[in-house]
């Protein structure tokens, strides 16, 4: 039988350096993998610009490599000695729809995020990531304070 496998929905903000904790304990007290994935959302970065129409203004090199030395790096060497199958993955699109496709294409077991992101204003004017997963996911959401 496979291991279970948590995906856990990163951004960089200390809720969810909390969820990558939860999920790296849970895992290593029953043999389950973690999956950290980090979604670059194009409609904070470019609002008013569709790809594909317009040269994005945004080095999306630039940013890649900015998420993978200042986010997953960090995280990946904090959790590196726990014994715990740790992997990531940094991809571009709507975090709700990028995690949700991420859930069924992995077969998570679990999704844990940070109770709030980066962005306060945002999760109160259009509604969280978190909740919207909530709606559409299919299997448990932790939500780390």
């Amino acid at each position: 039988m496979d291991k279970h496998l948590y995906l856990v929905g990163i951004d960089g903000s200390e809720w969810s350096e909390r969820a990558t904790q939860r999920a790296v304990n849970l895992a290593k007290s029953n043999g389950s993998r973690v999956k950290l994935v980090y979604v670059l959302d194009w409609s904070r970065m470019q609002p008013i610009v569709a790809e594909g129409f317009v040269t994005p203004s945004v080095n999306t090199q630039d940013e890649e490599a900015y998420v993978e030395k200042n986010v997953l790096a960090p995280l990946l060497e904090t959790y590196a000695g726990t014994g715990v199958n740790i992997d990531s993955e940094m991809r571009w699109g709507d975090p709700v729809e990028v995690l949700r496709e991420q859930v069924k294409a992995d077969h998570a077991n679990m999704l844990f995020l940070g109770r709030r992101g980066r962005s306060r204003i945002t999760d109160l004017l259009l509604g969280s990531v978190a909740n919207k997963l909530a709606h559409c996911v299919g299997i448990p959401i932790v939500l780390v304070p």
